[in-house]
């Protein structure tokens, strides 16, 4: 599937950026909202909030280093998952990083979306698995071979059902990017 440059969504929406863990989604968001991957905050570029689960990491390091990574993580996620409801619920549009294949999360982002009248979108960032723990590897946070194994188990069945052209409730529509749409794509623009 070819988007082309441009990825338009109606004011107000809720974009997911799902992938497998390394797949490029934080190299996305850097790349459009010149972000430099040191914010603590989510990031404002106009009436959208920019949110990445590293400003969430990166807001807790000073607290939370101490602290084994699986202690870490579900602070960390937490944290993530409440600033983008807060987002969705004072009104903005919001482009997030999120893992796309927990589904429990996506029906929470898309429950609130609906209750301020506006919508949920998926863009799956689909790169093969090598990809991806090469991407692992560059940023310096490789997940265990177990939790990237699981991420696959659930993650190919959903991009193989948005190709074979079926809804992924709850989402209102899902675009799939291959790495060179990925590095094609010149903006998220809501109108």
């Amino acid at each position: 599937m070819d988007p082309g440059p441009v990825l338009c969504y109606p004011a107000g929406s809720t974009v997911l950026l799902a992938g497998l863990p390394g797949a490029g989604k934080s190299t996305l968001l850097d790349r459009l909202y010149g972000m430099r991957g040191d914010e603590t905050a989510p990031v404002p570029a106009g009436d959208v909030r920019v949110i990445d689960s590293r400003q969430s990491r990166n807001w807790w390091a000073r607290f939370l280093r101490p602290l084994p990574v699986r202690l870490r993580t579900p602070i960390v996620h937490a944290t993530h998952v409440w600033r983008i409801g807060r987002a969705i619920l004072a009104g903005h549009g919001v482009v997030a990083h999120t893992r796309g294949t927990w589904p429990h999360i996506l029906r929470f982002f898309a429950l609130l979306a609906r209750w301020r009248g506006n919508r949920l979108h998926l863009i799956l960032l689909d790169v093969d698995p090598g990809t991806a723990r090469a991407g692992q590897i560059a940023r310096g946070r490789v997940v265990t071979t177990a939790t990237f194994a699981r991420h696959c188990r659930r993650w190919y069945p959903l991009v193989d059902r948005a190709r074979g052209g079926e809804t992924l409730p709850p989402a209102a529509g899902v675009t799939i990017l291959d790495r060179d749409a990925a590095d094609g794509l010149k903006t998220i623009h809501f109108s």
